[in-house]
């Protein structure tokens, strides 16, 4: 058999166990992926899970139970686009990645929150807008972070000089903050989500 041709057959068994995920919201049995992709061999579907298991598409829980991994809210990726003067495109699956994997680099301290206001209009973020915030990532001078500023939270840059702490904003009709009491930070903004329908 040749690679493509493996490449392929592991491609479709990736999508059916997907749709099966998909449309019942659980994740298949081994007997049921082994009906699924014409396995008969207990043996031969235990070496196919673990493959996607190494692949990320799924893993496993404390027990042992499949849960899913990229297949989760994967999308696919159809290669790059020119965002100067038009080049001529194709339309070619270079890949799937998941949202998650992509945006979120540690699940467990990770939180969402929807902007209001235009403070930090000029960093590109605006009314409506969902950022991600990594609670356990160390801010730095430079980051987004989101913060408690005097009792109030508001996102801005995190500008450290020392012991002095500022938070800038991305909007010259906006003054900097600077605590007058306590401040506390509650995470480091790492993504912006922006829909647009």
């Amino acid at each position: 058999m040749t690679k493509d041709l493996r490449e392929n057959r592991l491609k479709a068994r990736i999508r059916d166990i997907a749709d099966f995920y998909h449309h019942k919201g659980r994740m298949p049995s081994f007997s049921e992926i082994g009906d699924m992709v014409g396995i008969k061999s207990k043996n031969a579907v235990y070496k196919l899970v673990n493959k996607l298991e190494k692949l990320k598409v799924l893993e496993r829980d404390e027990r042992g139970r499949l849960i899913p991994g990229s297949i989760a809210s994967s999308v696919k990726i159809l290669g790059t686009v020119e965002a100067g003067f038009p080049s001529p495109a194709e339309e070619d699956l270079s890949d799937t990645l998941s949202l998650d994997d992509l945006l979120v680099k540690n699940p467990q301290a990770t939180f969402m929150l929807k902007v209001s206001g235009y403070s930090m209009s000029e960093a590109g973020i605006l009314p409506g807008d969902m950022v991600i915030v990594d609670k356990v990532q160390v801010p730095k001078s430079g980051d987004i972070v989101i913060a408690e500023v005097d009792g109030e939270w508001t996102i801005k840059y995190l500008d450290k000089k020392g012991d002095s702490v500022t938070l800038i904003p991305a909007n010259p009709e906006f003054k900097p903050i600077k605590p007058k009491k306590e401040l506390k930070i509650a995470g480091v903004v790492t993504a912006v989500i922006r829909k647009y329908r």
